[in-house]
């Protein structure tokens, strides 16, 4: 009986893993969501969780992490925290709405440890310091982001629309970007050279 018991839960498991077979269009079940919130309690280890942040907030500390948020970060998570961007809409499990209680509840030490380690079979990476856990250095950076983390729900409307200068761009936007810059300076463009502009017959 026990043996049937658990082949059957390992089997609604699988079920609800593969509800939509294997794409990362699917939204997760509420079962796969609580193993999942669980199972990431249980990773990150207990002397991380009661790590203090070393780094006391500062209004150029904030400024500073959140223009690296924005560079680093906003391309899955959004400049908001959100996580409604093309990317991140296109991973599974979606990226954690930043701003909310199951974010905002971790410690300062679990959000650090998570920059630092990623969160494995998703789309967080690790961005720890190579050799160095233990708040210097470069980590220092992540302490950072975890204040501005903290910082998500209170982001104003001037803040967002300095992180959007330092969002990553891509060839075309630099292009357009180049375009009106010059055309607002009085640049006057280069001409092509006639033979860009003639057509093969």
């Amino acid at each position: 009986m026990v043996g049937v018991a658990v082949v059957g839960v390992v089997v609604a498991i699988a079920a609800s893993l593969l509800h939509d077979g294997l794409s990362s269009r699917a939204t997760p079940s509420k079962l796969e969501a609580v193993i999942a919130r669980n199972a990431h309690r249980l990773a990150i280890p207990s002397d991380a969780r009661s790590t203090q942040n070393p780094v006391v907030a500062s209004e150029e500390d904030l400024r500073a992490a959140r223009l690296h948020f924005a560079d680093h970060c906003a391309t899955c998570h959004d400049n908001d925290g959100s996580g409604q961007t093309l990317y991140g809409k296109g991973l599974y499990p979606h990226p954690p709405d930043l701003r909310l209680p199951e974010t905002q509840n971790l410690t300062d030490g679990e959000l650090f440890w998570i920059i630092e380690n990623g969160v494995r079979f998703t789309g967080m990476p690790a961005f720890a310091s190579a050799g160095d856990h233990n708040g210097h250095g470069g980590a220092l950076d992540s302490w950072k982001l975890v204040h501005f983390i903290r910082h998500l729900p209170h982001l104003t409307a001037a803040e967002r629309v300095e992180m959007e200068r330092y969002n990553p761009k891509g060839p075309d936007e630099r292009a357009e970007e180049q375009e009106e810059n010059n055309f607002l300076n009085g640049v006057t463009p280069k001409a092509k050279p006639e033979s860009q502009n003639q057509h093969p017959r």
